[in-house]
């Protein structure tokens, strides 16, 4: 549509003048029309005065419906969130952090309104496919945020890259995202599940004095890239993995897992979180191995999101996060503050991160001056942010 000055240019030269004979037969015709009207009423000079104020009128009326032409609509946001399920508490605290940016923000980025359609994937890959599509294809959202689980995130990746959405993963730590599969349509904004675990493979080693480690890890990506990093460290830095157990995510019951740890270990690496952070310390503590073999962790498993609902079977467990709410800086102070009053519970990484994660996706939209469907030039903004 060209602008309204154009059209007013261009209606004025339509209706005012008629540069070719052709032109001038055409008015005399119209005028003669009129006339002939006005011999049968008696009032046709009086008729062609109105109709012309009226086609004046509508033109005024047509030019200042352009100018008021509305701003452009909101900028939409399709966030996928376990909100049932085995981690639902930890995709709770999920859309919390952003929403709490959000709302601090005005539900606005560079002046243009955010929408935010939340659908709950479950934590099931099928799902979430079903929801991203229905977000992209029906909803036409500009970006898909969200996701936790690792088998989820992989899962979606073959249809980012073929829609060409842009896509952000706050927390999700899939280590392939940013490494050997690195897709272009997708940023994480979050960390990596092995690179995470090298630094603590080093601290148990040197600095807890763990020489021989049995691991207990979740049967799936997220568990194996956990696992693995740990391994990795805890072996450069002179210790030995001489067990590793892997446990199917429906795992109801973790006493067969518990049976087979071996005894001579100094101490028992876990990988948890949500529901089997807390099925597993209960029945550790139940197993008579509390007390005998140390319990060291990933941060998941002893993250805010569980914390409420553990008990004195896990006081004395270490495990090791980017992030704890009892971090003493006057950034985290203010964030953990304004969390506990919007939402009445204490943030964790899963609200932080993706509170984070919001922020720098405001900073790639104002970046663009908010031109969100230049999907290009979107992504090349969220991977300059720092």
């Amino acid at each position: 549509m060209q602008p309204a000055s154009s059209l007013a240019r261009n209606g004025g030269v339509v209706t005012s003048r008629a540069p070719t004979s052709t032109g001038r037969r055409r008015t005399r015709r119209r005028l003669l029309l009129g006339s002939r009207a006005g011999a049968y009423s008696g009032s046709g000079r009086r008729r062609m005065r109105i109709a012309g104020r009226v086609v004046l009128l509508a033109l005024v009326a047509s030019l200042v419906t352009v100018d008021a032409a509305p701003a452009q609509g909101p900028i939409k946001i399709g966030f996928l969130s376990p909100l049932s399920g085995a981690i639902a508490a930890a995709g709770k605290d999920m859309y919390s952090g952003c929403e709490l940016f959000w709302q601090e923000s005005g539900w606005q980025m560079a002046g243009r309104k955010v929408e935010v359609i939340l659908e709950d994937n479950e934590g099931q890959p099928a799902s979430a496919l079903t929801k991203a599509r229905k977000l992209v294809e029906n909803d036409k959202v500009h970006v898909l945020m969200g996701v936790i689980l690792s088998n989820v995130a992989y899962a979606l990746v073959p249809y980012v890259e073929q829609q060409a959405i842009p896509t952000l993963y706050p927390i999700n730590s899939a280590d392939d995202l940013t490494q050997r599969k690195r897709p272009h349509w997708l940023v994480r904004t979050g960390f990596s599940a092995g690179g995470n675990m090298h630094p603590f493979g080093e601290y148990a080693a040197r600095t807890l004095g763990y020489r021989k480690i049995a691991t207990v890890g979740l049967d799936y990506a997220f568990g194996w890239e956990t696992v693995g990093g740990f391994h990795r460290s805890f072996e450069d830095n002179g210790g030995q993995i001489i067990q590793k157990l892997w446990v199917p995510l429906n795992v109801q019951d973790y006493g067969p897992y518990l049976g087979q740890i071996k005894r001579d270990a100094d101490a028992v690496f876990v990988n948890g979180l949500g529901r089997w952070t807390v099925l597993f310390a209960k029945q550790y503590a139940e197993s008579g191995l509390k007390g005998r073999i140390p319990l060291i962790a990933n941060g998941t498993y002893t993250d805010e999101h569980v914390l409420p609902q553990l008990g004195d079977e896990t006081v004395g467990v270490i495990s090791a996060h980017h992030y704890s709410a009892a971090l003493e800086t006057p950034a985290n102070q203010r964030f953990r503050a304004a969390y506990e009053k919007a939402y009445q519970r204490t943030p964790g990484f899963y609200g932080e991160n993706c509170y984070t994660g919001a922020r720098m996706l405001n900073e790639a939209v104002k970046a663009i001056g908010g031109k969100v469907e230049d999907r290009a030039a979107l992504m090349a903004a969220l991977r300059q942010v720092k």
